[in-house]
């Protein structure tokens, strides 16, 4: 029988931008990552569940709702858990100040790593001038966006059945897109001016669904990611040292020396597919 893989402990864990109760939410990865992780703190940094689908049409499966009960175990067992709203679960942001479960619910927070840096927690919707200006443009943003996820699907089954490995049609379109109007270097440097006036040492943001770690001009600025395209974490080590954790690389690493038993989906499909196969479900 092969071995159970070890549990990876860090100091703290950051995700953001899960999407529970979309179709496009890799729910088992991320329970796969909530499993075989732990730490002393958790920050949501929004997005986690997505209200301006659910409005829409209410899609709910088992694994969503075990995402949210394994992390309000986390509150229960002593973990210090921080829900940071986003714009698309913006509901919550009229319980800042409270808590449930163990779960604080704030609308940022400076969190001091081990190495004495100070790091400002925000979803970074307040950074985007389209959802802080126009929400209507967000809003159709919104249904082109899960549009695209919807082609991506198709062209990814499609070209799994060539022999292909899983490629993000949609994130690439989005970076061509966002290179082409410098919509993410704003959006950066947008974040990096407010580290620099709230006078600490960097900031931890989701929001732009890019996984990100970089120095602008003295701020550290780092991006966690999201759990629809990317899968990423950001964590921090007991030296204060940061890391992107891509998580789907470190199960095709498991899979190499533990076989396909350590794998969610009970080893029916390759590593490298595992993407593509929880998105041809949606």
């Amino acid at each position: 029988m092969d071995a159970v893989p070890a549990v990876k402990r860090y100091r703290s864990i950051w995700i953001s931008d899960v999407h529970l109760g979309t179709r496009g939410c890799q729910a088992e990865l991320l329970l796969d990552f909530l499993k075989h992780t732990e730490s002393d703190h958790l920050f949501l940094v929004g997005d986690i569940v997505d209200g301006w689908r659910l409005k829409k049409s209410w899609y709910w499966p088992q694994a969503h709702n075990d995402v949210v009960q394994k992390i309000m175990r986390r509150a229960r067992k002593g973990v210090e858990v921080y829900y940071i709203p986003g714009n698309h679960d913006e509901a919550a942001r009229d319980y800042v100040g409270l808590q449930f479960g163990g779960v604080h619910v704030v609308d940022e927070w400076v969190h001091t790593t081990a190495d004495g840096r100070r790091l400002l927690i925000t979803h970074g919707d307040k950074f985007d001038a389209v959802v802080r200006y126009a929400k209507w443009l967000a809003l159709l943003g919104d249904h082109a966006y899960v549009t695209l996820l919807h082609v991506n699907t198709l062209f990814n089954w499609v070209r799994r059945k060539l022999g292909f490995n899983y490629w993000s049609l949609s994130a690439y379109l989005k970076h061509k897109a966002k290179t082409a109007v410098e919509f993410i270097g704003k959006y950066e440097e947008a974040l990096g001016d407010e580290a620099r006036r709230r006078k600490v040492d960097g900031v931890v943001c989701g929001h732009i669904h890019t996984a990100e770690m970089r120095d602008i001009e003295g701020i550290l600025y780092c991006n966690d990611g999201d759990w629809v395209e990317s899968c990423t974490a950001l964590v921090e080590h007991d030296s204060g040292a940061l890391e992107i954790i891509h998580w789907t690389e470190v199960m095709a690493q498991r899979l190499a020396t533990t076989g396909p038993s350590s794998s969610p989906t009970g080893g029916k499909i390759k590593a490298k597919e595992l993407t593509a196969k929880e998105r041809e479900a949606a």
